[in-house]
């Protein structure tokens, strides 16, 4: 059991998120950095699946009611327990009176906390996903403040055995302030001149101050469009670009809506969406590069096939 002393920024409880639910209008939700998210509960000594805590743009002091396992991941954030500074991408054993604080450090916008057992919460559509925007979902449906109290499902391991584990760096992804984003063809790309995907392609973009989890807004030069702005609406999914009528993009993130009306360009491939969660809005840029579906399916499967073989004890 873990008690919010202090929190600032946006916290909430995710797992997965929904399926089966989009085609009623209900996104998905779930976390923004999903490799981070998956990590954690690893870590932790879960399945990659039971509700975590996603902390972004903020800090956090938690104080352990009785003894657990926590797990940390993510970029952004420095770990201190009680008196002891430690790295993210590892399991830890606190005690019960002992504080967790993370705070905002270096580059990066999402921390993952997961308890050994995951977090409970009131399974709302098949998920324990917060979603604000519909008010449902995680704790009464709304960020975290201080006070609120998070317990946790019974470890299916005893605590011990998941303390003291880590993260292989070479397992993580290459997060940077200007990472290059591989993006496959959208369902309108044909929709777009040559010239226009060569700007697309060849300059950098910021990501606006105007995002959310909904989606990454982006500035740069604008992208013209060689038919209609405007479509009837469609599904869309986390990572496709959407260009509205000002050809300024905007990348679906994690609370998306299910369907959107804009011509989309292109999709961010799943490997390398986790970078795009972790610029940071208002300050860092990214570029794009067109990538072949077959070699985007590969990456994401070597990412994950990294991730369930980078996890190991110091004394491994």
């Amino acid at each position: 059991m873990l008690e919010l002393q202090e929190a600032s920024g946006l916290i909430t409880v995710q797992d997965l998120g929904r399926t089966g639910w989009r085609r009623f209008g209900v996104p998905s939700s779930g976390p923004m950095d999903r490799f981070a998210f998956e990590a954690a509960n690893l870590l932790a000594g879960n399945s990659p699946t039971p509700a975590a805590l996603e902390i972004g743009a903020g800090e956090v002091v938690l104080l352990a009611k009785e003894d657990c396992v926590v797990a940390l991941a993510g970029s952004g954030y420095a770990l201190q327990v009680n008196v002891w500074e430690f790295a993210l991408w590892g399991s830890y054993f606190i005690r019960a009176g002992w504080t967790i604080h993370l705070r905002q450090s270096g580059f990066g916008m999402w921390a993952y906390l997961a308890m050994a057992g995951g977090i409970q919460s009131p399974v709302v559509l098949g998920s324990r996903s917060t979603y604000l925007r519909g008010h449902f979902g995680g704790h009464a449906g709304r960020a975290l403040r201080a006070g609120d109290v998070l317990r946790g499902d019974p470890a299916a391991r005893v605590l011990m055995e998941s303390a003291g584990q880590t993260l292989a760096p070479e397992a993580r992804p290459a997060y940077r302030e200007e990472p290059v984003l591989e993006v496959v063809p959208g369902p309108q790309i044909s929709e777009f001149a040559t010239e226009t995907l060569r700007t697309l392609f060849s300059n950098p973009y910021s990501v606006t101050s105007a995002s959310d989890r909904m989606g990454y807004r982006l500035e740069g030069p604008p992208l013209k469009h060689d038919g209609k702005a405007d479509l009837p609406s469609e599904g869309i999914a986390m990572g496709s670009i959407q260009v509205p009528p000002d050809g300024a993009p905007i990348v679906m993130m994690a609370d998306c809506a299910t369907t959107g009306g804009y011509p989309k360009v292109a999709s961010v491939i799943s490997a390398d969406l986790p970078l795009l969660a972790q610029c940071t809005p208002g300050k860092d840029r990214v570029r794009f590069r067109l990538t072949a579906l077959e070699a985007a399916q590969e990456r994401y499967w070597d990412l994950q096939r990294r991730l369930l073989a980078g996890i190991v004890k110091p004394q491994d």
